[in-house]
């Protein structure tokens, strides 16, 4: 339940409207289940934070560096946030957590490392890469001379083509890391390539951070130049970025980042974050990411056995990609008939997907969110079989029960 829901709220009593815009989004979360691997349930601490008075101050600059005054609970609040986070991620040398998203801390990485019009290699996005990595349509492609890699025939990092592309394009910056990709990446490899051509390592570890945090599963710290994450996945805290960068390369990082592209941080966010990597730093914390990881190897074992074709046949992390294209339906058409279900997924591009992206010929599933909500083995293989009768053409209605009493039976944490 939020406040919006009481009748002494502010919100409710002085904004009605949307009170019962939030409201409603209570009411869909608590009803429904997420299984997109972007998304996870926070705590009630987190969402406390996030909403506080400290929202009103103004903080541009850096702990004991401000251009306002005032800001000394903002330097308390930031540099706590920071040194939990260099604690979290052992051996990271220095931590920005002002990003406002997982995007633009990747674009302040980058303009810092690369600089205007530098030279860049990123994993393209079809193949299961991110925007900012140098799709055309980002500006991470427009600002940058970018070249994107791919994977092999079983949907896996092509090194031996992230090697010719770095000694073709001779790039200031090499990227390891994707929003879709649910293996190991090899960041020694990635590291050794980068340094034959005399580039820096950068890694996005936004999707498996908090399984790397609790050490579920390796990382790339102390072998990547520099390392930006999201807050919000599988770290369980409230949306936003962060930085993570060797000490020789800290500075320009946080010049790039203030002012280079943002102007006050969000204080109210960098709150949540220190609440969330004190909850990450926590003994159940890393329970909790190895139950992650164990759902989702049980939720494509299960899948596979039901017929279903993996990309890479199974997963490393919380990421099971299904493969529709042997199939007579869409992505876009699966994601329809779990929402009238009652469950939430997200329609995804598969390696040399034929289909626009929006249409798409594959599914992207996370088992993150439902493992906050507590799903184990026997929770799993019944949203599991709910998956495959959707994509096989059953009516979503026959499944709604069996949501419905998934949801009541493990309800959002308070």
């Amino acid at each position: 339940m939020s406040t919006a829901d009481s009748p002494s709220s502010p919100l409710r009593q002085k904004d009605p409207e949307v009170a019962a815009w939030l409201q409603r989004e209570d009411r869909r979360q608590s009803g429904s289940l997420t299984l997109i691997a972007s998304e996870n349930h926070c705590s009630a601490a987190v969402r406390e934070a996030s909403g506080s008075r400290i929202t009103d101050k103004y903080a541009e600059g850096y702990p004991n560096k401000r251009y306002y005054g005032g800001c000394e609970v903002a330097d308390g609040v930031e540099e706590l946030a920071r040194q939990r986070a260099m604690q979290l991620f052992a051996g990271a040398e220095d931590a920005n957590v002002q990003p406002h998203s997982g995007t633009t801390a990747n674009l302040s990485v980058l303009m810092a490392l690369a600089g205007p019009n530098g030279r860049i290699v990123g994993m393209a996005l079809n193949a299961g890469g991110h925007l900012s990595h140098g799709h055309g349509k980002s500006h991470t492609g427009m600002m940058f001379q970018a070249k994107q890699y791919g994977v092999d025939g079983h949907g896996r990092i092509d090194l031996d083509e992230v090697r010719r592309l770095v000694k073709e394009h001779q790039p200031k910056v090499l990227i390891a890391g994707g929003s879709s990709y649910c293996r190991h990446i090899d960041y020694a490899a990635f590291a050794a390539i980068a340094k034959e051509a005399g580039a820096l390592l950068f890694a996005d570890i936004a999707h498996p951070a908090g399984l790397m945090a609790a050490g579920v599963i390796p990382g790339p710290i102390g072998i990547a130049d520099v390392v930006t994450t999201t807050t919000h996945k599988t770290l369980r805290g409230p949306r936003g970025g962060m930085i993570l960068a060797k000490k020789d390369v800290s500075k320009l990082i946080n010049s790039s980042v203030f002012p280079g592209s943002q102007g006050g941080p969000l204080v109210q966010q960098i709150a949540a974050k220190a609440v969330a990597f004190g909850e990450a730093l926590r003994p159940e914390f890393k329970a909790y990411a190895q139950q992650v990881k164990t759902n989702a190897a049980f939720l494509a074992e299960r899948l596979l056995a039901s017929g279903l074709d993996l990309v890479t046949g199974g997963t490393d992390n919380h990421i099971v990609m299904v493969d529709l294209r042997k199939l007579d339906v869409t992505g876009q058409q699966v994601e329809e008939r779990a929402l009238a279900a009652g469950l939430a997924v997200n329609k995804n591009a598969v390696p040399g997907d034929p289909r626009p992206p929006m249409v798409t010929s594959g599914l992207r599933l996370g088992t993150a969110a439902v493992t906050t909500r507590g799903f184990g083995r026997d929770q799993i293989a019944q949203v599991a079989d709910v998956i495959v009768g959707l994509v096989r053409g059953q009516d979503p209605e026959r499944f709604r029960g069996t949501i419905t009493a998934l949801c009541e039976a493990f309800p959002l944490p308070q």
